[in-house]
């Protein structure tokens, strides 16, 4: 047996993803649905899934073959939920090997891009968006690149790791940085020893971290700063999709991790050259603590039908 699914492909900066629309929440998708979905030999191809479900709807109950009742969402979701009432629409993000994840930063900017073409939301000048994650409730405008969200309040790691990364000689330190989702960001002295990284292959880490993390290599720019912008590059193992062609917590990870080990005096505003593209981060004062906010673009490039096996 096999359904129909009609479905979009976006990205961000070269970070894709295969989008659809389930705002009944009755249509939910299997880890080896959405595996097969994103393969890049016979499926779609993607780093991974976004289902858009409404958020009202994610508490329904779907009866499954053999008369299983699940959620079609983690209900770590309706809890985050709980926080804004205002968030129509609940992100319901899967990595490419099937694990869900918390939260994507290129992901939510290509998933507001979805909402708007598919006409399930209007977004004028100046409007803020909520939009539910795993992560919490996160708030999405239109900007001068694209779309810009607030990744909310970001936490240093207080680990001390160390990665080893195919291709580079010793083990290197990392930082831990959490954006509502875990990275450790590592820094190199030279671009050339960002190319001999060998991403293909997950890195290392010690201490193993207990849910996984996404690994960022980043190499600042001469001079670090122009303008007052901080300038980097980086590259990325994403846990559970290998590395990719962007990750934008990633980037804010990164941009957060070599302010803190600039010191005093560095930038609040980073641009971020990854492979995709470029990325812009900017940190902030809010009332309950410093946030960070991601701007960037999001392009929808085609849709269509695919028959997924049941």
């Amino acid at each position: 047996m096999a359904r129909a699914l009609n479905f979009t492909k976006g990205h961000g900066t070269g970070n894709d993803f295969v989008l659809f629309a389930d705002p009944a929440g009755d249509a939910p998708l299997t880890p080896a649905q959405i595996v097969a979905l994103c393969d890049r030999h016979f499926g779609v191809g993607a780093d991974g899934v976004i289902r858009a479900v409404r958020s009202e709807n994610l508490n329904r109950a779907h009866v499954g073959k053999r008369g299983a009742v699940t959620h079609t969402v983690d209900p770590a979701g309706a809890q985050a939920l709980a926080h804004d009432a205002d968030a129509e629409w609940f992100m319901d993000y899967w990595n490419a090997d099937g694990s869900v994840a918390e939260m994507c930063g290129n992901g939510i900017r290509v998933f507001v891009a979805f909402l708007e073409a598919s006409g399930l939301v209007t977004l004028t000048s100046g409007q803020a968006l909520s939009l539910g994650t795993r992560a919490g409730v996160r708030d999405v405008q239109r900007s001068t690149q694209g779309y810009s969200v607030d990744l909310g309040r970001w936490r240093l790691g207080d680990d001390d790791p160390l990665v080893s990364i195919h291709g580079l000689p010793v083990a290197r330190p990392g930082l831990t940085i959490d954006v509502g989702n875990p990275h450790t960001v590592v820094v190199v002295g030279s671009d050339e020893e960002l190319e001999q990284a060998d991403l293909t292959q997950e890195p290392a880490v010690e201490p193993v971290p207990e849910n996984g993390t996404n690994v960022e290599i980043v190499v600042p720019a001469e001079p670090l700063v122009t303008d007052g912008v901080g300038r980097i590059r980086m590259r990325v193992h994403e846990r559970g999709s290998g590395e990719t062609l962007s990750c934008g917590t990633g980037v804010a990870a990164a941009a957060l991790a070599t302010r803190h080990f600039v010191g005093t005096g560095a930038p609040h505003q980073w641009r971020v050259d990854v492979p995709g593209g470029t990325l812009q981060v900017r940190m902030f004062a809010t009332e309950d603590g410093e946030h960070v906010a991601l701007s960037g673009p999001a392009e929808l490039t085609f849709s269509g039908t695919v028959e997924i096996a049941d």
